[in-house]
């Protein structure tokens, strides 16, 4: 029986062959009566033969030679130190054939602290001087960053903040063309849909805060501040550029009595998500922010927005198409389309909230 590493391999039984049988060592490789001539011309055959096989194994032996110097693609990722948004960036790359170490490598960078956004252009720079291959940006900073340290390395963008084209990344969403593509958000939707949900948390509600870093979250506020006007709500705005003004614009949305607060995203929100809502439930102040399931698994009441490790495989996914030969300019920037609603019950008790039952059933999970 053959065995399948055998490439070519037939098993006769199995084919309906029967086998020659095996040659005798008494018999003689050539008839004794052959004539010199035709003798001569077996003995150029094997010549040929010879010079054949000498040439096949050159051939192999260069491309063996080439293979083995082949350099392996150089993945850059630019962004912060987020454990679970890489692992479902290496899980999405992994579903493309691509496994780090094997036949890839990565170059990391992040600054020293997510709202460091300063460090981000001599990070990009570093990416660039490494040379390579394409550049997964995970920040609008990191996008900003990389597409002015390059126009011919592909990048790849993954933004809840901006608009590409409003920034000039790309040329339009269907044609971005350059060499930027990647995932956005729809701010306005989102924006009303939170507000929608607080709403039915506190049909009274009449103030909102919303906490959120002026350095990139300009559309993200004029967003709700819109979608707050149709609601007939006031807003306040709570701008925080650092990790240490948290707990005192909470408290300050508290003095001015707001009902409820909206959590904009940011790098310096999503890793200070434990304390921003530490200080909403000690004001007693309901919240909500598109960071979903983070927030809510953080204590927020509430997370509706994009679901992040599908969004970092897809993201993977472009990364992958690009390392094969496609062109960032003729991949689609794309909207995000799939959400996730989770309202955290344990909160909700903390808060002195009773949650509608309708929110509950619509809640893609639930914590209790």
């Amino acid at each position: 029986m053959c065995r399948a590493s055998e490439i070519g391999c037939h098993d006769d039984e199995d084919n309906g062959f029967k086998a020659d049988p095996p040659y005798r060592v008494d018999q003689p490789l050539l008839d004794r009566s052959l004539t010199p001539s035709y003798t001569r011309a077996v003995k150029l055959g094997r010549r040929e033969f010879s010079a054949t096989v000498a040439l096949g194994l050159h051939i192999l032996a260069r491309r063996a030679s080439a293979q083995g110097s082949a350099k392996p693609p150089r993945v850059g990722y630019l962004g912060s130190r987020n454990p679970r948004s890489t692992k479902a960036f290496f899980d999405g790359l992994q579903e493309q054939g691509y496994v780090r170490g094997q036949n890839f490598l990565l170059e990391f960078r992040a600054p020293e602290r997510p709202d460091k956004y300063e460090e981000f252009p001599g990070l990009a720079a570093q990416l660039v001087a490494a040379g390579v291959d394409v550049i997964l940006a995970a920040t609008p900073s990191a996008i900003e960053a990389t597409t002015r340290a390059t126009r011919t390395i592909p990048i790849v963008g993954v933004d809840l903040e901006s608009d590409p084209v409003a920034k000039g990344w790309a040329a339009s969403l269907a044609h971005p063309g350059g060499n930027f593509t990647g995932f956005v958000l729809d701010i306005p939707e989102m924006s009303g849909k939170q507000l929608q949900f607080l709403k039915e948390v506190k049909p009274d509600l009449s103030r909102v805060a919303v906490f959120g870093d002026p350095r990139v979250n300009e559309l993200q506020w004029k967003a709700t501040e819109a979608a707050a006007r149709g609601a007939g709500l006031t807003i306040q705005a709570l701008s925080v550029r650092d990790v240490g003004e948290v707990p005192g614009a909470i408290a300050e949305a508290a003095r001015q009595r707001a009902g409820a607060l909206v959590v904009l995203t940011s790098p310096l929100v999503f890793n200070n998500l434990g304390r921003i809502t530490e200080a909403a439930v000690k004001h007693r102040i309901p919240a909500i922010c598109p960071f979903a399931p983070a927030f809510a698994d953080a204590g927020g009441l509430i997370a509706y927005g994009p679901d992040l490790p599908d969004l970092y495989r897809r993201a993977a996914g472009y990364v992958g198409r690009i390392l094969k030969g496609a062109k960032a300019g003729d991949l689609p920037v794309q909207r995000l389309d799939k959400f996730q609603l989770v309202v955290n019950l344990k909160t909700a008790r903390a808060l002195h909230l009773t949650l509608p039952q309708s929110l509950v059933l619509r809640a893609d999970h639930v914590i209790d």
